[in-house]
């Protein structure tokens, strides 16, 4: 990966709408070059997807969780059920195995405290689950950066 490649990443980090045209004319090549290399950085892998950024609380998610939770054990079958059950909550935005006093780190997003509840019955239900710990996040003071390249 060069400068070039680096500079097309950063743009399309800012802006994933920008037209290869004006990526191109930003990294100072031509249209098909530019395009060849965002292509070949989507089939690298480098480029893992295209997502748009909602606005939580424009569309209802008011409020935001971290929940630390530790299993009562770690055998495979536990672990892979856990993780299956965190991907079909809807309320799960991001989880994280972890090392320390917790096993995972979720954070979770819902409209108000009674959803949170409703979310942490949930949770509970998990036979493997031992124990949850939740902070309630105030405000966001960086969210969603791009990555450095």
């Amino acid at each position: 990966m060069d400068s070039k490649d680096k500079a097309i990443l950063a743009l399309l980090q800012d802006d994933a709408r920008r037209t290869t045209a004006e990526i191109a004319d930003a990294v100072g090549l031509s249209f098909s070059p530019c395009a060849r290399r965002i292509k070949k950085l989507e089939a690298d892998g480098v480029i893992a997807s295209y997502q748009v950024t909602l606005d939580r609380q424009r569309i209802g998610l008011n409020m935001t969780f971290f929940v630390n939770v530790s299993l009562s054990n770690h055998r495979e079958e536990a672990i892979v059920t856990f993780e299956h059950a965190l991907v079909d909550m809807d309320e799960v935005i991001n989880g994280h195995v972890i090392s320390g006093t917790y096993d995972y780190l979720l954070e979770v997003v819902t409209r108000d405290l009674p959803h949170y509840e409703a979310f942490m019955r949930q949770l509970q239900t998990l036979a493997m689950v031992k124990d949850i710990n939740t902070n309630v996040a105030i405000r966001a003071v960086k969210q969603g950066a791009a990555l450095k390249v």
